[in-house]
């Protein structure tokens, strides 16, 4: 399994048979990510929630390459609507596909999109968890710190979880740190940083906070160790 980040929530998937999955294509408008989002190759598009920095060029990448899009059942089917192919899930459901397991999990979040100029609720925000290659990785989602993450951590043999440290729409560093610990993940990747004025933070304060050896701060698009 290769893994890299992208900026904000963007994470990239590449399985040993060849399958290419990515987390919410915020590519178009994302200041940090190298991708372009007409050149995406993938499978499958996995997606937290609704919000536009999360769904970003979904429908675009899913057209263009026949991707099923896996997300919660009210925004699959939205996309569905839009002509794409769509796996509707909830959080506490899993499901198993040809390259693997994926299961929701809950995020306290928001999740609209705008549609024809209202902001439309579209479900609930999640946090997905991808089991494949004998690895499991955790993209926690935008979310605040919640106490299930610990029930979570000692359930799941977690090897690598995305946690957002932005604050303000999300947990902070601080609670963040609480997060990582509950979650007892082996590597953590931090995101939903910066990428907005608002969401300005220290991602090399919340690594060195961390047990040594647990944090990881990738360049953009560097293949993750874990």
């Amino acid at each position: 399994m290769k893994v890299t980040y992208e900026g904000h929530a963007v994470v990239t998937v590449e399985l040993e048979d060849g399958t290419s999955i990515i987390f919410d294509p915020f590519i178009t408008g994302n200041p940090f990510t190298q991708l372009a989002a007409d050149e995406i190759k993938v499978d499958y598009i996995l997606l937290t929630h609704a919000h536009e920095d999360h769904v970003g060029d979904t429908v675009d990448i899913a057209k263009r390459n026949d991707a099923t899009v896996i997300t919660t059942v009210e925004l699959a089917g939205y996309l569905a609507s839009k002509g794409l192919k769509t796996h509707g899930m909830q959080p506490g459901g899993a499901y198993h596909f040809d390259f693997g397991e994926v299961k929701m999990f809950p995020a306290i979040h928001g999740s609209s999109l705008e549609i024809d100029g209202v902001p439309t609720t579209l479900g609930l925000a999640t946090g997905i968890m991808l089991k494949a290659d004998n690895k499991t990785i955790y993209h926690v989602g935008d979310t605040a710190l919640y106490s299930d993450m610990k029930l979570i951590g000692e359930r799941e043999n977690i090897a690598l979880a995305f946690v957002p440290i932005g604050d303000n729409f999300t947990m902070g560093p601080e609670d963040a740190v609480l997060a990582s610990e509950w979650l007892a993940a082996a590597k953590v990747v931090p995101m939903h940083y910066n990428t907005f004025p608002l969401i300005e933070q220290n991602p090399e304060s919340f690594i060195q906070a961390l047990p040594e050896g647990v944090g990881y701060l990738p360049e953009i698009g560097e293949e993750i160790p874990f």
